[in-house]
C-alpha cells in the first residue's frame, strides 16, 4: 500500500491528457505574457498592500521592510521552481500537478487540499478587506452602512472579549438587531462582491482578462502616486524620526520590537506575496505557456517586491508604527487629517483599493476551480468538478462551488484567523514545489522555453548553512542553547494572555526542526549534488514557517488530517492510477 500512496504520474501522460482535453475545445488559449504578468500583479498587489500591510507594520515597525526583502527572496527562488515546472508541465493544476509528478499521489492530494486554504480561504480575507474599503468609501460619500452589516460576527465578538477600542466593531455588537437571542451581524458587502466575482469568473476567461488588465493599470498608477506624494511629504516635513521609533524602554531603533517582532509579521507579509503562483494555474489558457508563464510569474514578483519595499518605507515614515494598531486601510490612513492630512489622496486611495481588492478576488476565484478541475481529471475528486461549460468554456460547477466555499465562511470567521490560515498553507505548498524540482529528472534545453539554471550545491549549500549557524551564534552566544528553553514570552499567543506550554514552546520547536532540516539538506546536497536554487527555495520558505504561531499549526495540521481522511475515503480508490482503474 505504501508504494501506491506515492505513485507518481509521468509528465508525458499529464501532457497527453491535457492535449486531449484541449483538442476537445475545453479551454481557450488567449493569454499573453502581458496578460499573465498583469494577472500576477492583480493577485499580489491587493489585500497585502492595501490591508495586511498595516498589521505587518504594527508588529515589526519600520524593520518589517527587511522581512519583505527576505520573503521576496524566498518567493523569487520559489518562482524559479514554479517556472521550471510550468515549462515542463504547462497544465492548470499548478503545485498540485507538480507534486503529482515528483512526490506522488498522496503528496499531490495534500498539496491540492492545502491550496484550498490559499485560494478559497485566502479570498475570504480579501473579501473582508474589500468590504472595509468599500464601507469607508461609502462613508466619504455620506452613505452610511450600519456597522452590523459590514463587520463579521466573530470580529465584533472578539472586540468585546478583548476590550478593544475599535469603534466600528463595538458599534456593530451594541447596535445589532437581536433575533432569538442571536445578534444579526454579517459582512454584507463581502458576501455581495463574492457573488459578483463568482459570476464574472463563470462567464469566461476573456472577460476576466480584460477586466483585470484595466484594474491593474489603475492601481499601479495610484500606488505610484501614493509613494511619490507620501515620500515628498515625509522629506518636506522631516518625519525621518518615524523610521527609528522608540521601543518600550525608550531606545530608538529601526526594529523597535527586535527581529522577533519583525518575524511576528510573517503571516501578514507573506500574505502580501500570495498570488504570483496563481499565474501557473492559467497554463491551459496561455498562448505559449512554456515561455510566457515563467516570465509572467517572475516579472510580477519583481515589480511587486519593489512596490512593497517603497510602500513600507512610506507608511512607516509618514506615521509612527504604533498607530497602525487595528488599521485595516493603511494606505488611506496615512493621509487622514491627524497624519499627512491630504483629503483628496485619502478619497482616491479608497476608490482604488476597492478596485485592487476586486482584481485579487478575481484571480484567486479563477485559480481554485482550475485546481479542482485537475484533481477531478485524475479521479481524486468527483467527475462533476471537471465539467466545462459548453458556451463559456470555464469549469462551471467548480467555479460555483468555489463561490460557496468562499461565501459561507464569511458568515462565521474573521480576518486574523483567515490570514494566518492562508499563509501557512501557501508556505507549505512552496516548500513542496521547490523540493519537487530536486526529484524530477534533468531535461535538455529547448529553445523558447524556460530552463532553470543548474548550480551545483555540493559545497555551496553546506557552506551557506555553516555560515548561517556561525552568524546566529555570533549575534547571540546563547542562541542555540535558548532554543531548548521553552519559554518564549514574545510569542503572539503568549502576549495575548493564553500562556499554555505549547504557546511558548512552538517557536522553539519550529526553529529546532528548521536547523535539523538545514543540516540534513546540507548533507543531501553534498552527497547528491543537488541544484542550489531549489534548495534555497526550500530552506528560505521553511525559515518563514518558523514565524507561525501555535494556533496556525494546530489549524493547519487539523485541516491536513481532514484532507487525508477524505483522500482515503474517496480519492485513493477512485484515482486513475489505482490498479483497477489503470487496466
Amino acid at each position: 500500500m505504501s508504494s501506491s500512496l506515492f505513485r507518481t504520474k509521468k509528465i508525458e501522460s499529464i501532457l497527453a491528457e491535457c492535449a486531449d482535453d484541449l483538442h476537445a475545445g475545453d479551454l481557450k488559449r488567449v493569454l499573453t505574457v502581458k496578460d499573465l504578468t498583469f494577472f500576477g500583479i492583480a493577485a499580489i498587489l491587493g489585500a497585502g498592500s492595501f490591508s495586511s500591510l498595516g498589521f505587518a507594520v504594527f508588529n515589526g515597525g519600520p524593520g518589517v521592510v527587511i522581512l519583505f526583502i527576505i520573503t521576496g527572496i524566498a518567493c523569487a527562488f520559489t518562482a524559479l521552481c514554479y517556472s521550471e515546472f510550468a515549462s515542463r508541465i504547462p497544465v492548470a493544476g499548478s503545485a498540485y500537478t507538480y507534486a503529482y509528478a515528483s512526490f506522488g499521489e498522496l503528496f499531490a492530494w495534500v498539496i491540492g487540499w492545502a491550496l484550498i486554504m490559499e485560494y478559497s480561504i485566502g479570498n475570504i480575507y480579501v473579501a473582508y478587506s474589500w468590504s472595509d474599503y468599500f464601507t469607508s468609501l461609502m462613508g466619504k460619500m455620506n452613505v452610511h452602512i450600519p456597522e452590523y452589516f459590514c463587520t463579521s460576527y466573530m470580529e465584533a465578538k472578539h472586540a468585546i472579549e478583548r476590550g478593544s477600542g475599535h469603534a466600528a466593531e463595538l458599534a456593530a455588537w451594541n447596535n445589532a438587531p437581536i433575533v432569538a437571542e442571536l445578534r444579526i451581524i454579517l459582512d454584507l458587502p463581502a458576501l455581495i462582491i463574492n457573488f459578483l466575482i463568482t459570476y464574472l469568473v463563470y462567464r469566461g476567461i476573456k472577460e476576466s482578462r480584460n477586466f483585470s488588465n484595466v484594474m491593474v493599470v489603475l492601481k499601479i498608477a495610484v500606488v505610484a502616486l501614493i509613494i511619490i506624494v507620501g515620500g515628498y511629504l515625509i522629506f518636506s516635513n522631516q518625519l525621518f524620526s518615524n523610521w527609528t521609533p522608540s521601543n518600550n524602554v525608550g531606545v530608538k531603533s529601526f526594529m523597535p520590537n527586535g527581529f522577533s517582532g519583525v518575524m511576528m509579521a510573517v503571516a501578514s507579509v507573506f500574505f502580501a506575496y500570495i498570488g504570483f503562483d496563481a499565474v501557473s494555474v492559467l497554463a491551459e489558457e496561455s498562448k505559449n505557456p512554456q515561455k510566457d508563464l515563467p516570465r509572467g510569474m517572475i516579472l510580477s514578483l519583481v515589480i511587486c517586491t519593489i512596490i512593497y519595499i517603497l510602500l513600507t518605507l512610506v507608511l512607516t515614515g509618514a506615521v509612527n508604527y504604533k498607530n497602525f494598531d487595528g488599521v485595516g486601510d493603511p494606505l488611506a490612513f496615512i493621509f487622514e487629517p491627524q497624519n499627512l492630512n491630504v483629503g483628496w489622496m485619502q478619497f482616491l486611495v479608497a476608490i482604488v483599493a476597492v478596485v485592487a481588492m476586486t482584481s485579487v478576488l478575481l484571480v484567486f476565484q479563477m485559480g481554485q476551480p482550475r485546481i479542482w478541475m485537475s484533481m477531478s481529471r485524475d479521479g481524486l475528486m468527483p467527475p462533476v468538478f471537471k465539467k466545462i461549460h459548453p458556451k463559456f468554456k470555464t469549469p462551471s460547477f467548480a467555479t460555483i462551488a468555489t463561490g460557496f466555499v468562499v461565501g459561507i465562511p464569511i458568515l462565521f470567521t474573521d480576518k486574523t484567523f483567515v490570514l494566518d490560515f492562508t499563509s501557512i498553507a501557501t508556505l507549505f505548498a512552496f516548500v513542496l514545489v521547490c523540493g519537487g524540482v530536486l526529484l524530477i529528472p534533468p531535461k535538455k534545453k529547448i529553445g523558447g522555453r524556460f530552463h532553470l539554471p543548474y548550480i551545483n550545491a555540493q559545497f555551496a549549500f553546506p557552506l551557506i548553512v555553516i555560515a548561517s549557524i556561525i552568524i546566529a551564534w555570533a549575534i547571540s552566544k546563547t542562541y542555540f542553547s535558548d532554543l531548548f528553553i521553552f519559554d518564549y514570552s514574545h510569542d503572539k499567543d503568549y502576549i495575548m494572555g493564553n500562556k499554555t506550554f505549547m504557546d511558548m514552546a512552538i517557536p522553539n520547536i519550529s526553529l529546532i526542526l528548521f536547523w535539523i532540516s538545514a543540516l540534513l539538506l546540507a548533507l543531501f546536497a553534498f552527497v547528491k549534488k543537488y541544484s542550489l536554487i531549489p534548495l534555497m527555495g526550500v530552506i528560505t520558505c521553511m525559515y518563514l514557517l518558523t514565524g507561525m504561531s501555535k494556533s496556525n499549526w494546530v489549524w493547519f495540521i487539523s485541516w491536513l488530517i481532514l484532507g487525508v481522511i477524505i483522500y482515503f475515503l474517496y480519492g485513493y480508490k477512485k484515482s486513475k492510477l489505482a490498479p483497477k482503474n489503470n487496466t
